[in-house]
């Protein structure tokens, strides 16, 4: 059960669970990472895809803003809600129109598109921030 890292005074049982749980943090992480574009690299050279990573780096640090304006954080909410994967199917994947009008920006979105209130608690929490 325990390999010959962990075996001595010095490994308790809290210590090893808080050990093991920055791991799955960890391995979360690389996860997310590769849902939002780390998984392969689109370019045939370096510079590119080191453009390429800067941009997914930048869109990780994003990403849990997004998630919790977008509602999929909350206590209630099971963690497959919280995925990058799933939010981008379900909110970046839709066909919007940014609209002018009586000095106003509006976004016009499909009627029947079932994620709608995602998209406006995210606008919302977007728009207050400013």
């Amino acid at each position: 059960m325990f390999s010959d890292h962990t075996r001595g005074s010095v490994w308790t049982l809290p210590i090893l669970e808080a050990r093991h749980r920055q791991r799955a943090r960890v391995e979360d992480r690389l996860r997310a990472l590769e849902d939002i574009g780390m998984r392969n690299l689109p370019f045939h050279g370096f510079a590119q895809n080191q453009i390429w990573l800067e941009v997914v780096c930048l869109a990780a640090t994003f990403s849990p803003g997004c998630r919790s304006s977008a509602g999929g954080r909350g206590e209630g909410a099971p963690v497959r809600r919280r995925e990058p994967k799933r939010l981008r199917l379900r909110i970046l994947a839709v066909a919007g129109r940014i609209i002018h009008t009586g000095r106003r920006l509006l976004l016009r979105l499909p009627r029947g598109w079932r994620h709608n209130h995602l998209i406006a608690t995210a606008a919302a929490a977007v728009s207050t921030v400013r």
